[in-house]
């Protein structure tokens, strides 16, 4: 399957915010963003102007690189917010909240969407006593989610774990840290994705 392999920090400093690609080193003094804020390339510290168009087509970048979906999937996501009630961009941004790899970042299994992906590839994740390699599967509510008894032991995850506050978890989501279990209470709102995104650009942009 395709992806993304350059460079995490360029695309945070491209989209001028941080995007949390590499977990733990995004709130580290390492963070490229906090050292060189500016886009990347020779003449990245001259902002110009941007037009409407150029701010849709920014928000659409944002989003998949946050979530970690190339554009023919991304398109495929649009598709069915589109057709699905309710307002389009909002049932976009929840089907892209509600993928497996974006849950395991919630619950705190992982720093980051693409380590969660990574994870998940490696089955180390149980969806409701089932195996699971698939990132983007849509988690339901009522879905457990919990890592497999031969994986418990692995750092990656009990060090990702033991950074979870109360404060910190997503309100449709509840967790067991001791049996490292989650499970999906409720599908996501609107309010209750964090990014800072508006998605009614994301809209426009796909409706020309």
């Amino acid at each position: 399957m395709a992806r993304y392999v350059g460079p995490s920090c360029r695309l945070c400093r491209r989209e001028g915010m941080k995007l949390f690609l590499k977990g733990e080193r995004c709130v580290s003094n390492k963070c490229a963003f906090e050292r060189r804020g500016f886009p990347p390339g020779m003449a990245g510290q001259g902002r110009p102007k941007v037009k409407e168009y150029g701010l849709q087509l920014r928000e659409k970048q944002k989003v998949k690189r946050v979530y970690g979906v190339l554009e023919r999937q991304f398109r495929g996501y649009f598709a069915k917010a589109d057709k699905a009630k309710g307002v389009t961009g909002e049932n976009l941004l929840i089907m892209l909240e509600t993928r497996l790899d974006t849950v395991v970042t919630r619950l705190g299994f992982a720093t980051s969407v693409p380590q969660a992906r990574q994870l998940i590839r490696h089955n180390h994740f149980l969806i409701n006593g089932h195996k699971m390699d698939i990132p983007s599967y849509r988690a339901r509510k009522g879905d457990v989610i919990e890592v497999r008894e031969a994986s418990r032991g692995l750092a990656s995850i009990k060090s990702s774990l033991d950074r979870v506050t109360g404060k910190e978890q997503a309100g449709w989501l509840a967790l067991d840290k001791e049996a490292m279990k989650g499970t999906v209470t409720d599908l996501p709102a609107r309010d209750a994705v964090t990014l800072a995104v508006q998605e009614q650009l994301i809209v426009e942009l796909y409706s020309k």
